[in-house]
């Protein structure tokens, strides 16, 4: 998930949350790359046909040209316009497009307003595998899709909103940010964090692995701890690896009968002291920063994507040698700008199969990128794909180029941060991975 961190945002304890639509002030145009076999690129019209990967930026047609936000989900991308309407496009199995159920499957791949928020001025939009979210300009959160482990947040049991329904139990409090984690259907594993204007975090969802602290009846470990480590073992070919993990994780689904689920938005307490300033969410992991610059994270550590040794439980503190301003996660790494002497960095840990981490050197450590003196004011995560906004508005991408992931024109990892050089001539004002595919949001630029 995105975490912007345009130094017009910036305060001294750490980021802003994404900048207001009402900053914009000029058109504004949507670019999509990368994996397109659920439609989440919305070139239905496009020359690559349906279903067709990109293997460069490509305009989303269809959409309003006042687009100030955009998220990407596992295989949905979402648009948010400065009249604080929502679009959506891409992946509509369990309903997070928010429109009829009676849709056509053709018409997924096209963007369409979200119905059921009418009377609701959104401000900033978010998306999971399997679940989308906006947040109003009351603050209010709004969710729409479906999900047995509860991370919707609407209460006992409710595992399903076709159109949007308000989150009841989190009002009273302004939730200026939420973070739906990285998830594939298959995979299933879901979890929610939610931060408020006075820096209050809740969580709800899948809490296995204390990757919502100590929250919950007991501190229950994974089933995909387990099957990840038959992962490693079994699979030498780096698109093997993936497929296994998706087939164990998938059967390990199907024997769950007794999940640990907070069903409603619940204090997390190990932090209720502190000021949160930022956070995020992976598969099965969880990145909390908070004001003074500590940086904590709890849940499964399979792939290192902790920052620190096994054995623990709860929420503990990652030493990553440098201050953290913002935080960001893909499905098994971390990622995190820090302050440095010569200007902000990019610091990395967790899983690095297909070089997501876009530098040498241990995985469970957290080290810095090399940029080439590029940097860096926006980091995003996709599944083994990593992308970054320079302070230039350009694009940087890295790790698996599988299905044009990466931007380049080819399918070839890179273990390396590389430019995206199609997008030049545009001013970069966000960029978001998804779990195989990405968004940009560009404007004209013009002669000074």
């Amino acid at each position: 998930m995105l975490r912007f961190l345009n130094k017009n945002f910036i305060t001294r304890s750490g980021p802003l949350i994404r900048p207001s639509c009402r900053w914009l002030s000029v058109e504004t145009t949507v670019m999509s790359f990368g994996d397109d076999s659920q439609g989440a690129l919305g070139l239905y019209n496009s020359s690559f046909g349906l279903g067709s990967d990109a293997y460069e930026p490509t305009r989303v047609l269809g959409l309003p040209p006042d687009i100030c936000d955009v998220a990407a989900g596992h295989y949905h991308s979402l648009a948010v316009t400065s009249k604080g309407h929502v679009w959506a496009w891409g992946r509509n199995n369990e309903s997070q497009l928010g429109r009829s159920p009676l849709s056509p499957r053709e018409t997924w791949s096209k963007p369409q307003k979200v119905e059921g928020l009418d009377k609701v001025m959104v401000r900033s939009a978010f998306a999971s595998g399997v679940v989308s979210a906006a947040i109003g300009d009351d603050g209010a959160l709004w969710v729409w899709g479906k999900s047995k482990r509860g991370q919707l947040g609407l209460g006992k049991d409710v595992t399903e909103a076709v159109l949007p329904a308000r989150v009841e139990s989190l009002l009273g409090h302004e939730v200026v940010k939420v973070i739906f984690l990285l998830v594939k259907v298959s995979l299933g594993w879901g979890h929610v964090l939610a931060l408020t204007k006075g820096g209050k975090l809740f969580g709800w969802g899948y809490y296995a692995d204390c990757r919502l602290g100590r929250i919950g009846r007991s501190l229950e470990a994974s089933p995909l701890d387990s099957v990840s480590e038959k992962v490693i073992s079994s699979s030498e070919n780096k698109s093997m690896m993936i497929e296994a993990a998706e087939k164990l994780v998938s059967e390990a689904m199907e024997k769950e009968t007794d999940m640990p689920i907070i069903w409603e938005p619940t204090l997390i307490e190990e932090v209720s002291d502190a000021e949160v300033v930022d956070i995020a969410c992976g598969l099965d992991h969880s990145l909390i920063l908070c004001g003074d610059g500590t940086l904590l994270s709890g849940g499964s550590n399979v792939y290192g994507q902790l920052g620190h040794v096994t054995g623990y439980s709860g929420l503990h503190s990652v030493d990553l040698g440098l201050r953290p301003i913002c935080v960001a996660s893909g499905l098994g790494h971390s990622l995190a700008i820090c302050n440095a002497e010569e200007g902000p960095s990019i610091v990395t840990w967790g899983w690095n199969q297909s070089s997501q981490l876009g530098r040498d050197g241990p995985e469970n450590v957290p080290l810095v990128v090399d940029m080439l003196g590029e940097l860096p004011v926006s980091v995003s995560g996709g599944r083994v794909h990593s992308i970054a906004v320079t302070e230039k508005r350009e694009v940087w991408s890295w790790g698996c180029g599988r299905n044009g992931r990466l931007g380049l024109g080819s399918s070839g990892d890179e273990a390396e941060p590389m430019l995206v050089e199609y997008l030049e001539g545009c001013d970069v004002l966000q960029a978001v991975a998804g779990f195989d595919h990405n968004l940009v949001l560009v404007r004209p630029t013009y002669e000074s």
